[in-house]
């Protein structure tokens, strides 16, 4: 029988199945497993490549896998995709997994430490807190509109409803105005809990070196900072800063055929809360650019006077994803460049 060097497994809630080829890519064992024995199942195989498709869980299953020694690679599941074969079960899908695992090409997503996973559900949740917030504040404007009241965009005006409801809203039926009560405490509460997530999340990025030093770049503040270090992937998973800029979405597609270069818009294709960060701080460096002006001869300026302000915006995105692998990939911290002379 031949030895087992690549392991593919296919995990779920508690059905796995494992498929194990050879050096030459022949199937040696395809194997269905219970949540309870999968462990068992692992320490018993020789040391061997171990390759899940990168979803829930996986970095838990990798964790467990590597403290027994074994080599673990996940996998983005659309890179698995092209290698399953008619139908889809559990056991084609774990041996596309294994056959996707031995191309020399296969870009692989690398395994969080438990602190890492934290660290993102401090910003995950903080992420959803502020979706809820927005969610609640639209409902209230909506409610508002069937009484004839047109409240203001923003956050900070629908606040103000809590005073108007003893005063200017005394005409409004006594129920309406008891859930509209309802949800103004509701979006206190969030206020205020999305308020000690930004404590929290500032205290992190001021004990975190690496976080400290993404904050000297223009446009990145402790939220970003963080994301990106607990979200994005080691430095070395990227021979240059426009793969990592890649990653994250901010290249134009790319349609080209028979020699003939066809880009197109934005790919979105990647990392899209780390991609809409950037994008958010890089519409704040352009708009205080726009209203207090740049050094004559910047990159910034010559980019305003002949591009429209949203590609402008994309572009610098583009350019900070680059600045963070750098600093990421080489340390040290974000220094200005000088202006060009005119």
């Amino acid at each position: 029988m031949s030895e087992v060097t690549t392991i593919g497994l296919d995990i779920a809630k508690n059905v796995f199945h494992a498929h194990g080829s050879d050096t030459r890519g022949r199937g040696v064992f395809s194997k269905r497993l219970s949540r309870a024995k999968v462990l068992d199942f692992f320490a018993a195989q020789p040391r061997c490549t171990v390759a899940m498709e990168a979803c829930g869980g996986a970095h838990h299953w990798g964790r467990e896998l590597m403290a027994l020694g074994h080599d673990v690679r996940l996998i983005p599941p659309a890179y698995v995709k092209p290698f399953v074969k008619r139908q889809k079960n559990d056991t084609v899908d774990a041996e596309a997994i294994c056959e996707a695992a031995q191309r020399p090409t296969m870009r692989f997503v690398a395994v969080k430490s438990e602190e890492q996973q934290a660290s993102a559900l401090v910003f995950r949740t903080r992420d959803l807190l502020v979706r809820q917030r927005t969610q609640l504040v639209n409902a209230i404007r909506g409610h508002l509109t069937e009484y004839g009241w047109v409240a203001p965009k923003g956050v900070s005006y629908v606040s103000m409803l809590g005073d108007m409801l003893e005063e200017e809203m005394a005409a409004l039926p006594a129920t309406a105005v008891a859930m509209f009560r309802v949800m103004l405490d509701l979006l206190a509460e969030l206020d205020e809990r999305i308020a000690n997530l930004d404590r929290e999340i500032a205290r992190r990025a001021r004990e975190d070196e690496t976080a400290r030093r993404l904050m000297t770049i223009p446009g990145i503040g402790p939220i970003t900072a963080t994301a990106l270090t607990a979200l994005a992937p080691t430095a070395e998973t990227f021979a240059k800063g426009r793969d990592f800029a890649a990653w994250l979405g901010l290249t134009p597609l790319q349609r080209s055929t028979g020699g003939k270069q066809k880009l197109g818009a934005t790919s979105k294709m990647g990392e899209r809360t780390l991609r809409r960060l950037l994008i958010i701080g890089a519409s704040a460096v352009v708009k205080q650019a726009a209203h207090r002006g740049v050094p004559k001869g910047s990159w910034l300026e010559r980019m305003l006077a002949r591009k429209p302000r949203m590609l402008v915006t994309v572009a610098l995105a583009n350019k900070m994803a680059r600045i963070v692998w750098a600093l990421l990939a080489k340390g040290g911290s974000y220094r200005a460049p000088a202006a060009v002379a005119v």
